[in-house]
């Protein structure tokens, strides 16, 4: 699929501010966590600000926040929030238009494409980054509340 890493980092972020339980999250222990930069982080956390998922506390001892709620931020909000691509690209440059396959392909393929995405779609409209976040606490064997 033509996504980025975006969205797994965005998920991983979001998880990570959840199990610090209202401990705002400096950019650079998200990036160490997941072994990526601070910038990276900080273009992801402004995405996802703009979303409405994410806020920031400024200042000493200021960080990541969720905006609302875990339990309340859907897997596919998130998709939507940092992803800027279709999920299926196509053809670089149109097709053959006088061919009979090229002319046709399109618009054939097109259908399956739609419930793909819509199957996709639902499903990570299922779940949320509470439900992720309980996962890795029951996969890793963490100790609430999260700390550094």
């Amino acid at each position: 699929m033509p996504t980025s890493s975006r969205f797994a980092v965005a998920v991983h972020v979001l998880a990570t501010i959840t199990l610090r339980d209202g401990a705002p999250v400096r950019s650079e222990d998200l990036a160490y966590t997941a072994s990526t930069s601070a910038v990276v982080i900080r273009a992801l956390l402004s995405r996802l600000s703009d979303a409405g998922l994410t806020t920031s506390q400024l200042g000493s001892g200021g960080g990541a926040l969720l905006a609302k709620p875990a339990d309340q931020i859907r897997l596919l909000d998130v998709y939507e929030a940092v992803e800027d691509t279709e999920l299926f690209t196509m053809h670089r440059k149109a097709p053959c238009k006088d061919c009979a396959v090229g002319g046709s392909i399109l618009e054939a393929m097109q259908p399956a494409l739609d419930r793909a995405r819509a199957a996709f779609e639902n499903e990570l409209a299922r779940v949320t980054v509470a439900e992720i976040a309980a996962e890795v606490v029951r996969i890793g064997h963490i100790t609430l509340p999260l700390t550094w």
